[in-house]
């Protein structure tokens, strides 16, 4: 293991982990505050589940998130649900492809030659509704609800983390930050648009961007004191 490679997997961990995170995170407090009364359904599972039903309060960040275990975590499933729905909406990488190392055939019969570039749009997939049905276009964390339970789809279907042999090494990793942050900042404060007129746009860098950034009142939950982030 030559410092060369480390260097390379280092960089390419912050690279991959950072801005693909954060862009998620952007684009899922969007939805939430599009959606209030999803926004209170992932605050109230927040709540219970770091409150162990003991209805104690923590009265600090550091406070609740000492209380975290991946036990913890594997108990939202709502908000793995409205997180996996935001990914399914607005994926961080909108249009991704593989180059073919070999002559193939796809499932469908297309011919493929050797060196030709195969792409696919990730974000249009996610709207189309012979693929997610007549409500495609619609945030519902629902539809990956049974019972209460999260239920996943294929891969090749729900295609935010690629799929196959060279499917995100931090595709866990990555749900395990998100839900981590968004327990800091939901059990103490809900969110709202600083414009509620205005709707987000996004910018296509290598990652889906939010163009302008996303700017958010945060309201604490014990008082009616606004302040602006």
């Amino acid at each position: 293991m030559s410092d060369k490679y480390l260097r390379d997997i280092i960089f390419s961990f912050m690279i991959a982990g950072k801005d693909t995170t954060a862009n998620t995170l952007c684009w899922f407090f969007y939805m939430l505050c599009k959606n209030p009364l999803i926004q209170e359904k992932v605050a109230q599972e927040v709540i219970d589940c770091t409150c162990s039903g003991s209805g104690e309060n923590h009265v600090n960040t550091d406070d609740i998130l000492a209380t975290i275990t991946d036990e913890t975590l594997q108990k939202m499933q709502y908000l793995h649900a409205a997180l996996t729905e935001t990914l399914r909406l607005y994926p961080v990488t909108p249009m991704n492809g593989r180059c073919a190392m070999e002559d193939d055939i796809l499932p469908d019969g297309h011919i493929i030659k050797k060196g030709e570039e195969i792409n696919y749009l990730a974000y249009a997939m996610g709207r189309m509704r012979y693929i997610w049905g007549e409500d495609a276009e619609i945030f519902r964390p629902e539809r990956w609800l049974k019972n209460g339970v999260f239920q996943p789809e294929s891969p090749f279907k729900f295609i935010s983390f690629h799929a196959g042999p060279r499917i995100c090494l931090g595709k866990e990793f990555a749900y395990r930050q998100m839900k981590i942050f968004t327990i800091a900042l939901l059990h103490f404060f809900h969110f709202k648009l600083a414009d509620e007129s205005k709707d987000a746009i996004y910018k296509v860098t290598f990652t889906l961007h939010m163009k302008g950034g996303l700017h958010l009142r945060a309201i604490p939950r014990t008082t009616q004191t606004n302040f602006t982030t």
